[in-house]
């Protein structure tokens, strides 16, 4: 950084020498020291910053809702050093460059939250663009956690079965499960057999718990549960 304007010892103008030219004005011994923040230095996760705007990482002492909503999005994608946090994600999926501004973020936080009652909202990157790995304002949506836990999946086959398929012995059989309920769907000859009795009831549930909250969520999402397609390697 450098001044750019000098009015007296406790009274001065800096300038970052970045492509964000952030000016701040500070005192004299302040800058001295290098003690002035640019908030444009990266400090979270490797890839996000605070940036210059009037949302706060912390209110009386604790993190506020949204900058730990947005810490955690980057500490999915960005925590290299532990990547048994979320092994599915690290380095596979991003965060957009909008939003590793926290400002951004918070904004967005802001005109997209809502909340249903008796309910954890989550943020999302894949419910409404099946196969999104880019966190950004497009694709994302809040929510509720009843639903979320509805898709969760893997990325490669288990134990050579499709989703939603077990083997024993020569059969396979089919189950799917939500709210901590499993129903048996059958015993099949192939895997393909079992796999279509798990997708016609996964879509089924899907479709039902998109009824059950339609009139607490937004339209897009009640949209994107009913149009959802349940693939075999889901």
């Amino acid at each position: 950084m450098k001044i750019v304007e000098f009015n007296n010892p406790m009274d001065i103008t800096v300038e970052f020498q970045d492509e964000h030219k952030y000016r701040k004005k500070t005192f004299m011994p302040t800058f001295a020291k290098g003690s002035v923040k640019n908030p444009y230095d990266i400090t979270v996760w490797g890839h996000g910053y605070r940036g210059d705007g009037d949302y706060l990482e912390q209110v009386d002492g604790i993190k506020s809702v949204r900058y730990n909503v947005w810490e955690q999005m980057l500490k999915r994608c960005y925590n290299f050093k532990n990547p048994q946090y979320q092994p599915t994600y690290t380095g596979e999926i991003t965060v957009c460059n909008e939003w590793l501004n926290f400002q951004n973020f918070a904004k967005w936080y802001d005109e997209n939250y809502y909340e249903v009652p008796n309910e954890k909202m989550q943020l999302d990157k894949d419910i409404l663009h099946k196969g999104n790995k880019i966190y950004n304002p497009n694709d994302c949506i809040f929510v509720p956690q009843t639903i979320n836990l509805i898709f969760v999946r893997r990325k490669n086959y288990r134990n050579g079965t499709p989703c939603g398929v077990g083997k024993q012995g020569n059969h396979y059989y089919a189950t799917c499960g939500h709210d901590k309920i499993i129903d048996n769907l059958g015993s099949f000859n192939t895997p393909e057999e079992a796999f279509q009795a798990y997708k016609i009831r996964k879509e089924e549930t899907v479709k039902q718990t998109a009824d059950g909250y339609k009139q607490y969520i937004p339209q897009r999402l009640y949209d994107a549960l009913y149009n959802w397609k349940t693939d075999i390697t889901d």
